[in-house]
């Protein structure tokens, strides 16, 4: 079992405000689980008794609507927690997480995490500050659906994408999502998405090969968006 005070993720989250002895307790009851590429971790409408601490892979958040179309709400990445609204209000998740890539995490037992609310007033901040931030990102993205084109929504994607996960060798995107997806994610018809990327393409702004989408003038795609 790996120690948790010796786990740089632990850094990127509330927990890095645990103190030693915390952490021996919490790598005591934490159970670490491998998540292929494409499995669920939990389904919107379940109740889960913990939380999760992604050591490493990214996982998209989504909602299914009445029409049965799945909105991708966010992406999760190594070094955040899943589930921490849903453990304070003490209701069932209302999203799903569903890895986009082979994923290590840590599931944190409700019991375990709530003692720590109890006794550590610096975890608690954290775990609000979070919570703060996702709805202050929530909000931000109510008005991008509302306010922007398509177009200046896919740009915007593109960047986020290229900024927060990386890209590989080759200079492609290293989070490679599927039309689908990424039209979910800008809120628009998975055709719409793909004569969007066609256009981008035709202009020099990227490159598609096959799944993979490299950005090809920051400066012009950040204009755009």
């Amino acid at each position: 079992m790996s120690k948790c005070e010796q786990c740089i993720v632990r850094e990127f989250s509330s927990l890095k405000a645990l103190n030693k002895e915390e952490l021996v307790k919490l790598a005591e009851c934490k159970t670490s689980i491998t998540i292929k590429k494409g499995d669920t971790i939990f389904e919107e409408g379940d109740t889960i008794n913990g939380i999760y601490c992604v050591k490493d892979g990214v996982c998209k958040l989504s909602k299914l609507s009445p029409n049965g179309k799945d909105q991708i709400v966010k992406l999760i990445k190594k070094g955040e927690l899943l589930g921490q609204r849903s453990l304070i209000s003490e209701e069932p998740v209302n999203l799903s997480a569903v890895a986009l890539e082979d994923m290590q995490v840590c599931f944190i037992p409700k019991s375990e995490v709530m003692g720590f609310f109890d006794k550590n007033n610096q975890f608690s901040m954290n775990v609000m500050k979070t919570i703060c931030g996702d709805l202050k990102e929530s909000d931000e993205n109510i008005v991008n659906m509302a306010q922007k084109t398509v177009k200046e929504r896919l740009a915007e994607t593109l960047l986020h994408l290229h900024d927060t996960y990386g890209i590989n060798e080759d200079n492609s995107l290293k989070i490679q999502l599927s039309r689908e997806e990424l039209a979910s994610m800008i809120g628009t018809a998975t055709e719409s998405c793909i004569r969007l990327l066609s256009d981008f393409n035709k202009l020099g702004l990227i490159e598609l090969t096959g799944k993979k989408i490299t950005l090809k003038d920051i400066s012009k795609l950040k204009k755009m968006s």
